[in-house]
């Protein structure tokens, strides 16, 4: 799953960094699919993209923040969705909002994907950043409960939604290593009937 940053009209100068980043990105991408992600070096990314290893590093901090470049967007707008839900808009119902509106994978997340699934490392690393979302998810059931401090159901909740999504995620990657494929309309489906299911738990606890 990954999400575009919404457009925003840039000034010459920030256009042209936009552009040297999506460049960096899209060559590395190449490169990693190409050659293999631990064969592919800094150098070797700045030489083909024709800036120097100072300007990569100006740009992400190393190649796996170059390979989940998307990642920090997906993340800040759910953030944002969940900061800025209407009154009475549940945590379930912004998600579920949320995961409506991104597209299916393009060919740059496939082939992400691949990548990805190729090198043990990745995978995991993929599955720590987006732990990232259990806290933001556990803050805004905490407000769906009027939870205090020391309330753990919002942590219980977080972390039982996150098992499920990050089990469908896994899903979405077997089709690149050998088991039953998973498409994007079926996995979307399944994160659904979670939700669902999430929504009268949550309910239940706000009427208790």
């Amino acid at each position: 799953m990954s999400l575009d940053a919404s457009p925003v009209k840039l000034g010459l100068r920030e256009r042209k960094k936009q552009q040297t980043r999506e460049n960096i990105a899209r060559v590395a991408l190449r490169m990693f699919a190409e050659r293999g992600y631990d064969e592919t070096t800094i150098a070797d990314i700045a030489e083909a993209a024709d800036v120097s290893p100072r300007t990569i590093f100006s740009y992400y901090e190393s190649k796996e923040d170059i390979l989940f470049c998307d990642e920090g967007a997906f993340l800040e707008a759910l953030a944002q969705k969940l900061r800025e839900r209407p009154e009475g808009t549940t945590t379930i119902d912004a998600i579920r909002e949320f995961l409506s509106s991104l597209p299916a994978p393009h060919e740059e997340a496939r082939l992400r994907k691949k990548i990805v699934t190729s090198t043990p490392a990745l995978h995991m690393g993929m599955r720590a950043r987006h732990s990232m979302l259990e806290p933001l998810l556990a803050e805004s059931i905490a407000k769906d409960l009027d939870a205090g401090p020391g309330d753990v159901r919002p942590l219980l909740i977080a972390a039982s939604m996150m098992a499920a999504f990050m089990s469908v995620r896994d899903r979405f990657f077997e089709a690149e290593t050998g088991g039953e494929p998973l498409s994007h309309e079926r996995g979307m489906a399944i994160l659904d009937q979670v939700l669902e299911f999430a929504r009268g738990g949550l309910e239940a606890l706000q009427h208790e």
